[in-house]
């Protein structure tokens, strides 16, 4: 199929907290209750002449022909998982929808505008709809009245400082939390992916592939052979736009940091900037060797 240059808007729906509903209710149960609540979310999208691109995970992505329609569903989606209860459990979803350019090509959608709506539902908490200072200026007058601005950041494709607002999508604004336009709120930009190493293999942590752990478990993604590394050693996360990581183990993960300074993480968690080196179980003074590194990718996390 030829590729397609089209103005679409993209939203993309996620299950808040569905990591801890595995952990709560079990592998099967948990995926019940994700499969009921993304048929009901897919289920909406022909009301609102939308089409569903792909699901990943426990989200799914999908356009809409402009912003009116793709608002509309997005507040649909919304009172329907909190009205009907998926798989008879309170689950919940964040919602980012973005209007703009895309390159449609068989059937997948690419672009900033992608970017920018997945980075929106990342940014998102749970019963929230993000939305664009772009996609609230092609809202009909009727929309502009269901959106608030409240935050500021940089988006992806962007030099400039723009508005992201919310959508109100309950009838009740009565627990509704006032926004105070009086301070500069910045939230953090889309700034890249992490990109982690050992030896020849890389993994790419990013908002399609959001974790991942490093042990002696052939289980792990990226496998250590030191004695002195835990089967499931550590993990490293994306949470929300940022890179951490979550250490599980008896002997501690080594980080050394770009300021030259090692850092021993011992069951707690440590943010990840920049490029730096991991070692596992023991310090770099004792030459360990295998070492893992890792680097931030300032192209988007999101979509490339």
């Amino acid at each position: 199929m030829a590729r397609q240059d089209r103005t679409l808007a993209v939203l993309f729906a996620d299950i808040s907290e569905s990591t801890s509903l595995y952990q709560k209710l079990g592998d099967a149960a948990a995926r019940n209750i994700v499969n009921a609540c993304l048929s009901l979310v897919t289920g909406i999208l022909g009301r609102h002449d939308g089409r569903l691109v792909k699901t990943i995970g426990d989200e799914v992505m999908c356009v809409f022909p402009n912003a009116d329609l793709a608002v509309l569903a997005a507040s649909d989606m919304q009172a329907q998982v909190a009205a009907t209860r998926p798989g008879n459990y309170p689950v919940s979803i964040h919602v980012g929808l973005h209007y703009g350019r895309v390159l449609v090509e068989d059937g997948d959608v690419f672009g900033d505008t992608v970017n920018v709506a997945a980075y929106l539902a990342a940014t998102a908490t749970a019963e929230q709809i993000l939305t664009t200072e772009a996609t609230e200026r092609c809202l009909s007058a009727a929309l502009k009245t269901c959106v608030r601005p409240i935050f500021h950041t940089v988006l992806k494709g962007s030099q400039e400082e723009s508005t992201v607002f919310q959508v109100l999508w309950r009838t009740d604004h009565i627990d509704l939390t006032d926004v105070n336009l009086r301070s500069n709120k910045i939230i953090p930009s889309d700034t890249g992916s992490l990109v982690v190493t050992l030896d020849e293999e890389r993994v790419r942590v990013d908002q399609w592939r959001t974790s991942v752990v490093i042990g002696r478990s052939k289980e792990c993604e990226l496998v250590v052979l030191d004695k002195f590394a835990s089967r499931q050693h550590l993990t490293i996360k994306l949470v929300r736009t940022h890179f951490y990581l979550f250490d599980h183990s008896i002997n501690g993960s080594f980080v050394s940091l770009e300021s030259g300074e090692e850092v021993h993480v011992l069951r707690r968690e440590l943010l990840l900037d920049g490029t730096g080196q991991i070692c596992v179980g023991r310090s770099r003074v004792e030459r360990p060797a295998e070492v893992i590194t890792f680097a931030r990718d300032r192209r988007s996390m999101y979509r490339i």
